[in-house]
């Protein structure tokens, strides 16, 4: 789609990788931000993931977790060989990724950051993420999106 550009798609594109692009228009403010995005894709809720940028013993990983659940911080930390995670300051997360909150993508970012995907995303054929701005999402198969961020997975939702 003309105008829809952004790193986590120009990188797609670069690499060939198989996706699609999806608009939607919900608040980033709205509770159940989730929910409402899933519902105005028309696509189950366990399919579309948030990418949290957190600190574990000080250090920036973006953890990419279904709109279903809560990210379990303890979880997250074990995965990474970390003792404690935390959310990320805002502005960190956002000066890191190059991307605003409700618009941080998993894919194209600034400094490329550890990422741990909730193993969860395996369970589908694919998911959806943040295209790196806010209103736009992009489909992609999980194991695309492990490759292209070098993740790690572990269960990381809380449900």
């Amino acid at each position: 789609m003309a105008g829809q550009g952004t790193p986590a798609t120009a990188l797609l594109a670069r690499r060939k990788i198989a996706h699609s692009t999806h608009p939607y228009d919900v608040s980033p403010d709205a509770p159940n931000y989730g929910a409402l995005v899933a519902a105005a894709l028309g696509v189950p809720p366990e399919r579309v993931f948030k990418s949290l940028v957190t600190e574990v013993d000080g250090g920036l990983t973006v953890a990419v977790v279904p709109v279903t659940g809560e990210l379990d911080l303890k979880a997250l930390a074990a995965a990474t060989g970390g003792k404690r995670a935390a959310l990320a300051d805002r502005t960190a997360a956002e000066r890191a990724t190059g991307y605003v909150r409700g618009g941080i993508s998993p894919l194209g970012q600034r400094r490329r950051l550890p990422t741990v995907v909730d193993a969860s995303a395996l369970d589908h054929p694919t998911v959806y993420v943040s295209a790196g701005r806010r209103g736009l999402q992009v489909q992609l198969s999980p194991t695309d999106l492990i490759a292209l961020t070098a993740a790690v997975t572990a269960p990381l939702a809380a449900r």
